[in-house]
């Protein structure tokens, strides 16, 4: 896209498809045109591909140290205009989408109870003004959780909770038998995951996918094709 907006005659080879691998030495794509049009375009094209492929990267990294028993979630942690691309990039490598904005469904955090004064509070104002709105309410004490599960909401965010207090939420969620999907966040990394995903949740939601994922080391070199513009 970037290429064809500075000369739509410039020619987009793609070598690799989204997803794959790939390794020093390799070449992705190939850009016939102009040198001018390549060169202008080039640090762009560039930042966006190392940007995304960094984020798949990384997101990949995460899927495969759960050894699929649990979802990798991304977050609304995204830089300002590139959301879409950056969960494109997590779900191109593995992982799945939270949700995009606060349209799609609603996640009443410690402010929301905070403003509202209570869960119950809160999820209550929720359901008078959008009947059928998915909820999901973050819980940080077994007390919360208790609270939560007894308003019937569709999923609970554990934040901040150690491995024995994430199994006994797990436990008491189980036991009443409700269908109430259970998602972990907060201090997990690629060191922990794997005692995390352990625990019996459905979900586990990392913003480093998107908001500390290292660029890719992705270069474009120029080569001649018989008589280039300079």
């Amino acid at each position: 896209m970037v290429f064809k907006e500075i000369d739509e005659k410039v020619n987009f080879q793609i070598k690799l498809n989204d997803g794959d691998n790939f390794s020093p030495g390799i070449t992705i794509a190939t850009v016939v045109g102009a040198a001018s049009t390549c060169l202008k375009g080039e640090r762009i094209a560039l930042n966006f591909l190392q940007h995304l492929s960094g984020i798949a990267t990384l997101t990949k990294t995460f899927v495969n140290a759960t050894k699929d028993t649990v979802k990798i979630l991304d977050t609304r942690k995204t830089l300002p205009g590139l959301r879409i691309m950056e969960k494109y990039a997590v779900r191109t490598g593995g992982g799945h989408n939270h949700r995009f904005g606060l349209y799609d469904m609603v996640l009443i955090k410690d402010n929301h109870i905070e403003i509202a004064g209570s869960i119950t509070k809160a999820v209550a104002k929720v359901r008078k003004q959008r009947k059928k709105a998915f909820i999901e309410v973050e819980i940080k004490t077994l007390d919360e959780l208790n609270e939560a599960v007894s308003l019937k909401v569709n999923r609970l965010m554990l934040d901040n909770m150690n491995i024995n207090q994430i199994k006994q939420a797990v436990e008491i969620v189980h036991q009443t038998k409700r269908n109430i999907e259970i998602e972990v966040s907060g201090g997990i990394n690629l060191n922990n995951i794997r005692d995390f995903s352990n625990c019996g949740v459905d979900f586990i939601s990392v913003g480093a996918l998107t908001h500390s994922a290292p660029a890719i080391d992705i270069a474009m070199k120029l080569k001649p094709l018989g008589q280039c513009e300079p």
